[in-house]
């Protein structure tokens, strides 16, 4: 019956080939920018190198320090992190960086700016970098404040051309560190690891980082396993809970958190001043927002459907008239909106990647490589199925509830 319904369904759709033209680029437009918005999203968040293991890492970066009259919002600092986030309990490992921070270096009296980011020898441990000369600096390297960089090939390009950057001397912020190693690009949506230029913690010009509850530091924790992760979440709001407050006149309290990926984008989304992320809030209004996108083009495309099934009207009540339920016909309206749905969700796809190339070549989003994947793409046909499952169900229950001899007589208008 399946096989019936998919003949019918194509020989419907290029009857009337107007129709199906409009209905197709509705379709098609519509889930192009949902799929390029999905794009987007899962290149920030889903796990991708460097960020391999990021389904089992936490993030502290946001912190808020709140008091009668004063409120201090920013990222974490060193010496929080340092004395009660690196001592956790049954973790794979923490490390400890900066934000990144332009900075700007001379090459023959050329000027570079370039994204500067300081790290423990952690990080190299919890990130998985692509490495195409040397390789990352150690703990010993932070530990002995040692002058080494790692830089992205981008910044090898600018500062040395096409020669080999292992073993050279780069100048940066009006220090000379000595590259040991060379990784990929790390795209500007990956803000927990982007950076051009990475360099040891210790090699600030100042060690007064070291006393700062609030910085400039993000805290990243790999655990053993997922299903650590809650409990790891809990010790890290007791600890919270435990720092002493410089000055306990002006604040009195201090709040932030151990996030997952999206907990982490929702607290910045969200701009939370306190233990809550509000990852429920941002989900909710993702979910808000392609629901209220596709609403226009699904109504439109009811529409477009009704007309399309009245001027069928006939054929409905003969089929009716020699037994056909008002089940099968719903059956056979449905599978043909879904299969012009699925042929614009093609379309949609097509046009997704070609949009997600023009923006990779834009350099908008710096060293951003979006592309279509086996995830998008099971998204992709998810939307497409609810897009025309849902477009489909009220004219297709509408046309079987006529009763034969009206529909005959062309039914309602």
């Amino acid at each position: 019956m399946l096989r019936n319904y998919l003949k019918v369904a194509v020989k419907v759709l290029l009857r009337r080939k107007f129709f199906t033209f409009i209905s197709l680029v509705g379709i098609a437009l519509t889930l192009l920018v949902l799929m390029v918005a999905t794009a987007l999203l899962d290149h920030s968040l889903a796990p991708m190198a460097p960020e391999l293991r990021s389904d089992r890492m936490l993030f502290i970066s946001r912190m808020v320090m709140r008091g009668p009259n004063s409120t201090w919002s920013s990222s974490a600092g060193y010496a929080f992190l340092d004395k009660y986030i690196r001592t956790l309990p049954d973790v794979e490992a923490v490390a400890l960086a900066t934000e990144p921070r332009s900075a700007v270096g001379f090459v023959d009296g050329a000027k570079i700016t370039s994204m500067m980011r300081r790290t423990d020898g952690a990080f190299w441990q919890v990130m998985d970098f692509t490495f195409v000369e040397g390789g990352p600096f150690t703990v010993e390297d932070d530990r002995d404040a040692r002058r080494v960089a790692v830089i992205n090939e981008s910044t090898r390009q600018r500062y040395f051309g096409r020669a080999q950057a292992l073993g050279r001397d780069l100048e940066v912020e009006g220090q000379t560190f000595r590259v040991v190693g060379v990784v990929r690009d790390v795209p500007f949506s990956r803000p927990v690891s982007f950076s051009d230029v990475w360099v040891p913690i210790s090699t600030a010009r100042s060690d007064g980082y070291k006393r700062e509850i609030m910085g400039n530091f993000y805290g990243i924790i790999l655990a053993h396993k997922r299903a650590d992760l809650r409990g790891i979440q809990a010790e890290v709001q007791r600890r919270i809970k435990q720092v002493p407050l410089p000055d306990p006149k002006e604040y009195d309290a201090l709040y932030g958190g151990a996030d997952t990926t999206f907990e982490w984008a929702a607290r910045h989304a969200t701009s939370s001043r306190d233990d809550d992320p509000h990852a429920l809030w941002l989900w909710g209004i993702l979910l808000v927002a392609m629901l209220l996108f596709m609403l226009l083009p699904t109504l439109n495309l009811i529409n477009l459907n009704l007309s399309r099934i009245l001027e069928r009207a006939s054929e409905v009540g003969v089929r009716k008239a020699f037994g056909a339920s008002s089940r099968t016909l719903i059956g056979q309206f449905i599978v043909e909106n879904v299969v012009l749905t699925f042929v614009g969700g093609a379309v949609g796809l097509i046009l997704s990647g070609l949009a997600l190339a023009a923006l990779n070549a834009s350099g908008i989003v710096p060293y951003s490589q979006f592309q279509l994947n086996l995830r998008i793409f099971a998204y992709a046909v998810l939307l497409a199925l609810f897009f025309g499952v849902l477009s489909g169900v009220y004219p297709a229950w509408r046309m079987s509830r006529l009763h034969p001899a009206e529909a005959i007589r062309g039914g309602r208008r």
